[in-house]
């Protein structure tokens, strides 16, 4: 044994018996994956001295005893890390990539073993090796733009100079993780094979590389050196992607551009200068906002993600689901359910409302194939997932039923008692509402412990959130097999309680109703939308609106105002009733805040309507002017303190659940890291005196609650004080 640690040995010897190749395995103890975390950093520095220390040696192979090659670095521990300031970023990576060029500069060939994924620090120590091998089934990728930062041990330097700027600035700015495939035809490894195979393949390369037949120093040489691109060749490469990458990551993103200049600047470099170019621009970005955010954002998903594991180890298996009523949002369900493999049985009434759900499902199914995800093959395997009827004759061997049919209570809670008689006594049985009471929707099951709501977004495929909603009576069983289910379908879900629009639509009316307030003091709605689309938002208020439908708008905000009189109950008639009144139901309709036309795809595009205007100008009280900063705090402002209370009443359980609900289910913008996030950035004392100020004039809707002024007055966050420098 030449080192043994904590997550890292290096042994002689491979299973054929030669002693001249050494092994380095990376195997976290009491982990499930491998990371570079600054102890296991530590660790490889050891390991390389020690290998250096080393007689006799004339190859390394580098590999992972777990499933994943190495994740990356351990991002819990980036927020500390960015604390400590540029100077220390900077002599922290410069520390790393001391480690990582004296595995490049070994006195003999190296081989990287990719049995698995292999991601951000992951990936760029195979790319310190000579030669790299990979299983058929792993992937490689630098991520880290996702986060707002950049590859900042070598991957900017190296993967340029081994794959071509063109390719480079591909991976690293759009942070994709890639297959083995693709990998292999970009040059950024040099074989593909089975996994069984994977040590022999790698054993047969340094073998060929010590006997000459491959030139591992040439290959040494084209890393270590200027990248081999003429001026105008730069140009052309680096300036043109820099239009593309701004277009694609857009104003709030700058990590993707940032890196492409990185590559550039460090094209005409050697090594040590290009590793310095990169380094310090990854520690200006790790002091931005947006980094703090992004990080903040990934940590909060893994609290969500742990807690699901949690619901998951509890729950019974759901091998067969049903979905009532079809149609879009049935057909979406079916779809979802049957592509991630759980066999799917799609009721309704109507054998008209059948077909339109089956041809939902077959028209994404297709788009699947479109994009290369799916084969004609594997559609049409798929497919057979989905069987429907018009009779709950089969009913007696389903486990979870998604109720989804119109979103009225009482259709509903006689669908659900139909159901219930027909299914066996373990089944569970869920409801897909945006607002109707779960509690309420119980009152006529005689097994209230086994029903929850399940509440998808639409549309379906592409909303990653689902809220699990808690009525009353809600068993634990049943919360379990829903969350379960919904990561089956490859969905994010978020556990709540019941009350008025649960918790991302009590959180998005009150900025509706900001909304509502902005256009009585006559504030131009397209402008409203342009601001809040520049803040960060997907969509404007108005655009939001027409895209969800008028006529869900105005009935889910009559059940929220019922629910919260005080804030959310309207003198009057609002501009979105106003649009309901004249039969404007948004995109469904071609006609709402915008009228719609098709663009060349096919696809609605929004134009102004001088109709939407003078319905609007009816609502109108005073005319009065807004800087973009007034509109976005009588925007955000409910809607942050909304969330507030949603925490305060126990509809939702931890800060990092509110966040990610409201990042996945309704865009809240991720570079802002979440409405609490977003408290605590503007700092909480800031926060209250804003909302006391724009309260005086606007009312309940913009009162902070009394724990938040204690908190304000404490100095308190709702994040531990990991602040940047």
């Amino acid at each position: 044994m030449i080192y043994q640690g904590n997550a890292i040995t290096v042994a002689r010897g491979l299973k054929d018996g030669s002693d001249a190749i050494a092994t380095l395995t990376f195997d976290l103890k009491d982990e499930s994956v491998n990371t570079l975390s600054s102890a296991v950093v530590a660790e490889l520095g050891k390991a390389v001295s020690a290998i250096r220390a080393e007689r006799g040696l004339e190859g390394l192979m580098i590999c992972s005893a777990k499933e994943a090659f190495i994740v990356g670095a351990d991002i819990n521990e980036f927020q500390d890390m960015f604390a400590q300031g540029a100077d220390q970023i900077e002599s922290l990576l410069e520390r790393v990539h001391g480690i990582f060029n004296a595995i490049e500069d070994l006195p003999f060939p190296t081989v990287s073993a990719i049995n698995g994924l292999a991601l951000g620090g992951g990936c760029e120590i195979t790319l310190a090796t000579d030669f790299r091998v990979m299983a058929e089934s792993a992937k490689i990728g630098l991520p880290e733009t996702k986060l707002g930062i950049l590859p900042g041990w070598g991957g900017c330097v190296r993967l340029p100079r081994i794959i071509g700027a063109d390719n480079a600035i591909e991976w690293i700015a759009g942070g994709s993780e890639n297959r083995a495939d693709a990998a292999l035809r970009m040059g950024a490894v040099d074989a593909v094979v089975p996994g069984e195979q994977l040590e022999a393949a790698a054993n047969d390369i340094l073998a060929r590389a010590r006997a000459g037949e491959l030139d591992y120093q040439a290959r040494r040489a084209e890393k270590t050196g200027p990248l081999g691109l003429g001026p105008i060749e730069q140009m052309m490469a680096f300036e043109t992607a820099k239009g593309y990458v701004a277009g694609k990551a857009g104003p709030h993103y700058p990590a993707p551009i940032e890196a492409i200049k990185v590559i550039q600047k460090g094209a005409g470099e050697s090594r040590a200068r290009a590793q310095a170019i990169e380094a310090k621009a990854f520690a200006k970005l790790a002091l931005s906002d947006v980094a703090f955010n992004l990080v903040g954002l990934f940590m909060n998903d893994q609290v969500v993600k742990k807690k699901g594991g949690q619901y998951e180890k509890q729950a019974r298996p759901v091998k067969q689901a049903a979905v009532l009523g079809a149609g879009i949002m049935g057909g979406g369900i079916a779809y979802q359910s049957a592509s991630k493999g759980t066999p799917i049985l799609m009721k309704d009434i109507k054998t008209e409302a059948i077909e339109l759900g089956l041809k939902e499902a077959r028209k994404l199914f297709a788009k699947q194939v479109e994009r290369g995800k799916f084969s004609t093959e594997q559609m049409a395997e798929r497919l057979t997932n989905i069987r429907s009827t018009l009779s709950y004759g089969d009913f007696d061997h389903i486990d979870l039923v998604v109720e989804a049919v119109v979103e009225n209570p009482e259709v509903k809670g006689k669908v659900l008692a139909e159901v219930e008689e027909a299914v066996g006594e373990e089944a569970i049985l869920t409801t897909n509402t945006s607002t109707i009471s779960i509690t309420r929707l119980a009152e006529n099951l005689k097994r209230p412990e086994n029903f929850c709501g399940m509440h998808f977004f639409n549309p379906v495929h592409r909303m990653p959130l689902v809220e699990v909603i808690r009525g009353e009576k809600t068993g634990d069983a049943a919360v379990a097999a829903t969350v379960s289910y919904a990561r089956t379908m490859g969905k994010t879900p978020i556990v709540v309680n019941d009350c008025p629009g649960f918790l991302v639509n009590r959180v998005l009316f009150p900025y509706f109703g900001g909304f509502n307030f902005l256009l009585e003091k006559g504030a131009d709605f397209q402008r409203i939308d342009k601001v809040m689309e520049t803040f960060g938002w997907p969509m404007g208020p108005a655009y939001l609106l027409d895209v969800v439908g008028i006529d869900i708008a105005v009935h889910a905000g009559e059940v929220m105002a019922e629910g919260f009189p005080e804030r959310l109950a309207q003198e009057g008639k609002s501009a979105v009733q106003l649009m309901f009144d004249n039969e404007r139901l948004g995109q469904k309709n071609d006609k709402g805040f915008y009228a719609y036309e098709e663009d060349r795809k096919g696809k609605p595009k929004k134009v102004s309507d001088d109709d939407a205007y003078a319905l609007v100008k009816q609502v109108v009280k005073e005319q009065k002017e807004f800087s973009d900063d007034d509109i976005i705090a009588r925007m955000m402002v409910p809607l942050c303190l909304e969330a507030v209370r949603c925490l305060e009443d126990g509809i939702v359980g931890t800060v990092a659940e509110a966040d990610m609900a409201l990042i996945y289910g309704i865009g809240f913008p991720p570079f802002r890291g979440g409405a609490l996030r977003y408290i605590d950035a503007m700092g909480v004392d800031a926060f209250v005196e804003l909302a006391e100020g724009l309260a005086e004039e606007l009312g309940p809707l913009y009162a902070p609650t009394d724990k938040l002024r204690q908190m304000a007055s404490a100095g308190e966050r709702f994040y531990p004080r990991q602040a940047k420098s």
